[in-house]
């Protein structure tokens, strides 16, 4: 397996990580009579437990164009310093997104958002 296929499975694990901690931590604001209802009215925790929430969904938000950039390189045999570079930027930008975005710092967070964007603009450009 190639390194830009190991980091798509350590984001994987990642995706996992922050799912499990944004659900115990809901565990501590809500009741399991609502954690485990029907949730016609989302589930939206406070303080950490939202931004846990939120990073999560992020996460997910932006698995779909890396994960579709590191399978495209792969089929079309495309594994390079770039490549590499560009996931590896994206799954280290994304575990940094997750801390900063949990313990609440707004501007940085942005800021490596953006990097995992560039990690995934990376990738593209030795595709097209």
């Amino acid at each position: 397996m190639n390194a830009e296929l190991t980091l798509l499975a350590w984001t994987a694990a990642l995706a996992i990580v922050q799912v499990l901690l944004a659900s115990l931590g809901a565990m501590t604001q809500f009741s399991l009579e609502v954690l485990v209802g029907n949730r016609e009215i989302p589930v939206e925790g406070a303080g950490w437990v939202g931004r846990a929430q939120r990073a999560h969904r992020n996460l997910l938000e932006s698995l779909m164009p890396f994960a579709a950039m590191v399978l495209v390189a792969h089929a079309a045999g495309v594994s390079n310093a770039t490549t590499v570079l560009g996931a590896q930027l994206f799954f280290y930008a994304r575990v940094a997104y997750a801390i900063v975005y949990i313990v609440g710092i707004p501007w940085l967070r942005t800021l490596i958002w953006t990097a995992g964007v560039v990690g995934i603009l990376m990738i593209l450009s030795q595709v097209l």
